[in-house]
């Protein structure tokens, strides 16, 4: 039974989660239930990076308007150069997933950078995986840990997971099975699901005192980050 989990542990792999930011206010531009197009592109047209930003979520998602990806990549971009973090994370998603771009896996990489830096949760997780997969950057996985690191700190489940398969796997830092545990329980408590299927998998080839030390880490951990 032990070598089965284990084997099933082994086939772990980086979870590629590409978030996606929500849009935030800018005058009535942004509705969550209902999104003031017209008065998104008034704003837009003026040049405000949040509502070109809100402008290129509404085209990707079909809000109020025909699904367009184009022109979804081209107001994301009007924002992006203009700093705004959230456009620059999700302009990356695009070129990551070739959604009204060519896939371009570098260009994914430097606009994800350029969010990250600005402490861009999303963006941090989606830097891990670049870092981990070696897509448009060589692989590093001391730097895919960092940046795990970074936007699991600021409570981004699936970066929290992701801790934990490269703590399990021994990717970027020692292999610790406690570590592993403890970061599944974080994601887990944070509603990402396979952190609490992949923590009831590993605490069956560990020790109950090894257990007891993630739970004690788990605790600690929340208490000083969220």
């Amino acid at each position: 039974m032990r070598r089965e989990k284990l084997k099933t542990l082994r086939s772990l792999v980086v979870i590629a989660v590409l978030a996606f930011a929500s849009g935030a206010n800018a005058g009535s531009c942004w509705d969550a239930n209902k999104p003031d197009v017209d008065d998104c592109k008034v704003w837009a047209e003026q040049g405000n990076s949040v509502a070109q930003s809100n402008l290129g979520i509404i085209y990707q998602w079909g809000q109020g308007v025909p699904e367009d990806y184009k022109k979804s990549v081209h107001w994301y971009s009007k924002a992006a150069e203009q700093g705004n973090a959230d456009a620059q994370s999700n302009l990356g998603v695009m070129y990551h997933t070739g959604k009204g771009v060519l896939q371009d896996h570098t260009k994914a990489f430097e606009w994800y950078s350029k969010a990250a830096e600005q402490g861009h949760t999303a963006a941090q997780s989606n830097l891990g995986i670049m870092y981990a997969s070696g897509k448009g950057v060589s692989e590093d996985y001391k730097k895919s840990v960092y940046w795990y690191g970074k936007a699991a700190e600021q409570g981004h489940a699936s970066a929290q997971y992701n801790l934990g398969v490269m703590y399990f796997h021994g990717k970027g830092v020692p292999e610790d099975y406690v570590r592993a545990h403890m970061f599944f329980k974080i994601a887990g408590a944070n509603g990402e699901k396979e952190g609490v299927k992949q923590r009831g998998l590993i605490a069956e080839l560990m020790t109950l005192s090894q257990i007891a030390e993630a739970e004690r880490l788990a605790r600690e951990w929340m208490h000083q980050h969220q």
